[in-house]
């Protein structure tokens, strides 16, 4: 007998299927008896209800009609309420005024036994039955109602009369209880139940009891509510379930017992499966039989021997994976630079599925994709002279790559080279991967870049020629799926570092660089000028009562003026210059290769820019007019750090404002500190590249006023208060001095032209003019 026919023969020795279904059926049939007796009892106390009831009513209304045919209505009442025929009795005119009523009458609502009356607004307080009161002739008088009380001793009396328990509703949509003889730990299941019914059927509550609603209805006024408590065997099913497991057991040993017999193989495979989980992959098991169980021990050899191969590779595969991994690793935890991070992922991806050749494109505007890095593809374009690097260019959705990044699906599979699409490597075989930011897909053919979502489509990983296999895997796909999202987190986290580098030193109002790049860009400049002997003008600039702007205008129209002025400064200034918010509306201005001529050129425009074109400001009738105050200081005239000079800039600064306002000022030349001119040839020449430096130390010859001759002439605008005294330098008949209006910079000097602007940035890269 062979394992498969031991094994069904000790199955068929197990009976818990027959057990199982007798224990059903006991259970069913218990609970249909109960069911059917409590819904009979339920019955039968629904007849006795509506019976004592109607028989009340009969009384009520005898007694109604006694008062209304006697001579002396309201003596009647006194006497059949006295004999307890009624409890009260209430007569009415016509009109509905109440000519007398019993003494000690139940309040209302009282419930009419005809099905109408007072019913609606509260719990029903009595039951009533109402007669027609006429004189001898048979006109109308009035109406006699005679009233029984309902309280929680009439209840009472039903529930003893019927045997169950009595719950009379009331209320708004009878769903309270008014009277009950339920107790309080089944009620609420028993009003639930109830609650669901919308006839006279019966129902079971999770309590076990049997649930039927009776009236109000035609005979039987009032909402009741009968229960009974179900009558199954309280321990009925522990005993079932006893029984069951009892079955069970015996069964269960019954099979081990039998089993044991026939497991002796399967317990030597079992320990050679355990030493084979220990990873001892030299596990076998003797081969005693042509059944089953040789044919499985059988197996198992075959299998453990080529499991052994299968982990060796793998064990060589992963330690080259290890490698390369922590490579990436260190690459991306090093580095922001995302040509390298992108060769190392591409590298790393090419030794994981060996491939011969690969490239990873990011999308670029327009719809394009381009490749970043590349390996392996010399030699392989169709066009062109074979030696000659070309680059991987792809429009988005067209070709394999073009078609992988459009709709977000990966492609692998076989290419013939008569099939190779224009602008793509020829290969045999190939996979490709796309890659979007965290959270985002691919986008469709012809747009620039961004999906639907707004989410940035960033490029695909592209493979070719797999090495020592026809074509690439399943498995190939799912390990570039994991290069492909470094490279996007790579992307990803290189433009979001680039991003929080330029916010953390720009001014979010008005776009310039913030005090804190001020502070690394001065010491730079200084020290670039102090290499290159070059000269270095700092202008600080404040813009003129702008605490009346915020104080008559808001703060909004404050903001306005800041975000404008900035756009103007940015507007005069040329591409090499840098300019700073150093706070409210104090700014800063580094001019390179400037001396204080140049400079003062530069605060003229300046504050001609702001004083001829007043600022409009949204939501105000007029315009904002502003002037703004310069203060000049160069290196090295004026300090031999950046701090100095910027502090030399600030005093010129103050110096402006107590001027007058809207002018500029040059620093003073401090006396520890050697002045220096700029020689000058009379004749039309300049250094070779057109740009002021600093000569030898000479001795400034100082003028009475205590300002150097070398300076140039300190002045504002002709229209400032200051008057024609402070006036801008005007030529002379000195070439030296005429020499000097092109000392900021040469050519650059002059007004900037459309490619002119501040820069911002870091590294530093370059800020837009905002024109």
């Amino acid at each position: 007998m062979t394992l498969r026919g031991r094994l069904t023969a000790a199955f068929l020795v197990v009976v818990l299927g027959p057990v199982l279904l007798g224990a059903l059926f006991v259970a069913s049939t218990a609970t249909a008896v109960d069911r059917s007796r409590s819904t009979e009892r339920l019955a039968v106390a629904a007849s006795t209800v509506r019976t004592s009831v109607d028989a009340l009513c009969q009384q009520l209304r005898a007694t109604a009609d006694a008062v209304a045919l006697n001579g002396d209505p309201s003596a009647a009442a006194t006497q059949l309420v006295s004999r307890g025929l009624a409890a009260a009795v209430r007569i009415t005119d016509v009109t509905g005024q109440v000519t007398y009523a019993s003494a000690g009458a139940p309040s209302t609502p009282w419930r009419d036994c005809a099905g109408t009356g007072e019913t609606q607004g509260g719990p029903v307080r009595a039951l009533a039955a109402r007669v027609d009161l006429r004189d001898p002739a048979g006109a109308l008088l009035g109406t006699v109602a005679a009233a029984q009380v309902v309280d929680p001793a009439f209840v009472a009396r039903l529930a003893a009369v019927t045997g169950v328990a009595v719950t009379l509703l009331g209320g708004a949509g009878n769903d309270r209880v008014s009277q009950s003889t339920e107790s309080r730990e089944v009620r609420d299941a028993v009003l639930a139940a109830a609650g669901a019914l919308d006839s006279e059927r019966v129902t079971e509550t999770t309590e076990g009891r049997y649930v039927r609603r009776v009236g109000p209805s035609t005979g039987q006024p009032l909402p009741l509510v009968l229960s009974v408590p179900s009558e199954r065997p309280p321990g009925l099913y522990a005993t079932l379930l006893g029984a069951v497991v009892l079955a069970g057991l015996l069964a269960v040993l019954t099979a081990w017992r039998l089993a044991r017999v026939t497991t002796r193989p399967l317990v030597e495979l079992a320990s050679a499966v355990d030493r084979v989980a220990y990873g001892d992959l030299t596990a076998r098991v003797p081969v005693r039989s042509r059944d089953e169980l040789g044919r499985l021990a059988a197996a198992f050899n075959r299998m453990t021997r080529e499991t052994g191969s299968y982990v060796a590779a793998l064990t060589s595969s992963r330690d080259q994976l290890r490698g390369h991994l922590a490579v990436l690793g260190d690459t991306l935890a090093s580095t922001h630079d995302l040509q390298r991070i992108l060769r190392v992922i591409l590298h790393s991806a090419i030794a994981a599925t060996g491939a011969r050749a690969g490239a990873v494109l990011l999308v670029e505007a327009g719809g394009m994709l381009a490749a970043q890095c590349s390996e392996g593809l010399d030699g392989r374009w169709p066009d062109g002279d074979p030696d000659e690097p070309q680059t991987l260019r792809v429009p988005v959705g067209v070709g394999v790559v073009g078609a992988v990044a459009a709709t977000g699906e990966p492609q692998r599979g076989r290419m013939e080279p008569t099939e190779v699409p224009a602008g793509e490597p020829r290969c045999r075989t190939y996979v490709a991967v796309p890659f979007a930011t965290p959270g985002g897909t691919a986008v469709p053919a012809g747009t620039s870049g961004v999906d639907e979502a707004g989410t940035a489509a960033l490029g695909v990983l592209a493979l070719y020629d797999r090495v020592g296999a026809d074509e690439f895997d399943d498995d190939d796909l799912v390990t570039l799926r994991t290069f492909a999202g470094h490279a996007a987190v790579a992307v990803e986290n290189v433009r979001v570092h680039e991003e929080a580098q330029r916010l953390s030193l720009t001014d979010p109002l008005t776009g310039l660089w913030n005090y804190r790049y001020l502070r690394e860009s001065i010491r730079r400049e200084v020290e670039r000028a102090s290499r290159f002997g070059r000269m270095l003008s700092v202008l600080a600039l404040d813009l003129d009562r702008f605490k009346d702007v915020n104080d008559t205008y808001g703060h909004a129209a404050g903001d306005t003026v800041l975000a404008e002025f900035a756009r103007r400064v940015r507007g005069e200034i040329r591409e090499v210059d840098l300019a700073f918010r150093q706070g409210g509306e104090e700014f800063v201005l580094l001019l390179p290769e400037t001396d204080a001529r140049g400079a003062a050129i530069v605060a003229e425009r300046l504050g001609a820019a702001v004083r001829e074109a007043p600022i409009a400001v949204e939501a105000y009738a007029g315009p904002v007019m502003v002037t703004v105050s310069v203060g000049i200081a160069v290196y090295p005239d004026h300090g031999s750090t950046g701090r100095e000079v910027l502090e030399a800039a600030d005093d010129a600064l103050y110096a402006a404002k107590a001027a007058g306002r809207d002018t500029y000022r040059v620093a003073e030349v401090r006396p520890d500190v050697p002045t220096r001119e700029l020689p000058v040839l009379a004749g039309a020449f300049s250094p070779p590249d057109g740009l002021p430096r600093a000569g030898r130390p000479v001795q400034a010859h100082r003028e009475p006023g205590g300002h150097a001759r070398s300076e140039p002439a300190v002045g504002v605008p002709e229209s400032s208060p200051a008057g024609p005294a402070h006036a801008r330098p005007e030529a002379t008949d000195d070439p030296a001095a005429d020499a000097g209006e092109g000392a900021r910079a040469g050519p650059d000097a002059a007004r900037p032209g459309p490619g002119g602007g501040a820069s911002s940035g870091p590294h530093p890269p370059r800020q837009s003019r905002g024109r």
